[in-house]
């Protein structure tokens, strides 16, 4: 059952263009996202989300939720697909790892039992053995009552493998962030600028001192099931928080901009061309490149994390998954 939908208004809403949709969803929950110009990126959170600067964007339809588990599993029933966390490890890709380390998993957040060093985030992560889409939390567990969740521990691969089969694509990240506005230019958060409207949480988050102390007050710990929470302008739900998701563009520190021009505004985005300088700079040894993920997630928190905005970003390695990272799809006309 979804909640109501207790958007806070707001006059700072953007024009778009008035081309009506092309006709029905090509497939099952998906809303159309209006083509138009808009506001990217914000000047007064992170860093690598400056310049704010205006893009513009043609028209698609957009998956309603994330893909679930449901969902991802149909897939891998049809086609035997195999996830990039369920292979075995080329040792050539983390010089420096141990044998014992270089086995199937992903990493699983593991909550800290009180205060920890916010600095290092082997704290609250760890590398699970056979932790996959279907086992999140390692061998033992299981998705059996969680079908109606994100699917979860999908590297970039596993996605676009996804999307393909469903006759879809994934988004860019200018798409991505003009879906999770929902037609709110230059507003803090998918629904307004009043992160918790008459005392409501919209997203799920955490609350409380990341990672040991999670008061629940949204209602859940972990992931929650698709359409828990209200949606956004456009129809879209948990575009902020539950699970980070996949977007197509390589990761680039900045924002390119406009220089401030109306005549160079973009048009349709893709971000850099090529993977170089995609790589974390903090791990020279690993040349793995990383895409843009969009949306925070379950563990984003104002002590630690504020990247539950459409505006914020993070970079991903393109063969990781984790067990806060899921997707979803659009199709362009």
């Amino acid at each position: 059952m979804h909640r109501n939908d207790s958007r806070d208004a707001t006059p700072d809403a953007e024009p778009t263009d008035t081309a009506a949709r092309p006709g029905r969803a090509p497939f099952p929950d998906m809303v159309w996202i209006p083509g138009g110009t808009y506001w990217m990126g914000s000047d007064h959170h992170y860093p690598e989300e400056a310049p704010a600067h205006q893009v513009t964007v043609s028209g698609f339809w957009m998956d309603r939720f994330t893909v679930t588990n449901e969902q991802f599993a149909r897939f891998v029933e049809a086609t035997g697909y195999v996830t990039v966390a369920q292979r075995p490890l080329n040792p050539a890709d983390y010089p420096g790892a141990t044998p014992e380390s270089l086995v199937p998993g992903s990493l699983v957040f593991q909550k800290a039992r009180g205060p920890v060093d916010l600095g290092n985030v082997a704290n609250w992560w760890s590398y699970v053995p056979d932790a996959c889409w279907k086992h999140p939390e390692g061998r033992r567990s299981s998705v059996k009552h969680r079908r109606d969740h994100p699917v979860v521990h999908v590297a970039f691969e596993d996605a676009e493998a996804y999307a393909t089969w469903a006759g879809k694509a994934l988004p860019s990240e200018a798409e991505w962030e003009r879906a999770a506005r929902g037609g709110l230019d230059r507003n803090e958060f998918c629904w307004g600028n009043d992160f918790t409207p008459n005392g409501e949480h919209l997203a799920n988050t955490w609350q409380g001192y990341f990672p040991w102390q999670n008061l629940r007050e949204d209602g859940h710990e972990g992931t929650c099931p698709v359409g828990a929470f209200p949606p956004n302008g456009y129809g879209l739900h948990e575009m902020a928080g539950n699970v980070w998701e996949w977007t197509t563009d390589w990761y680039q520190e900045r924002h390119q901009g406009n220089k401030g021009k109306a005549c160079c505004i973009p048009v349709n985005p893709r971000g850099p061309a090529t993977a170089q300088g995609s790589q974390d700079p903090s791990t020279p040894a690993i040349t793995l490149p990383r895409r843009v993920l969009k949306g925070g997630s379950h563990l984003c928190a104002p002590n630690y994390c504020r990247r539950y905005r459409p505006a914020a970003r993070s970079p991903q390695a393109v063969d990781s998954g984790a067990s806060h990272i899921g997707f979803r799809c659009i199709v362009r006309p």
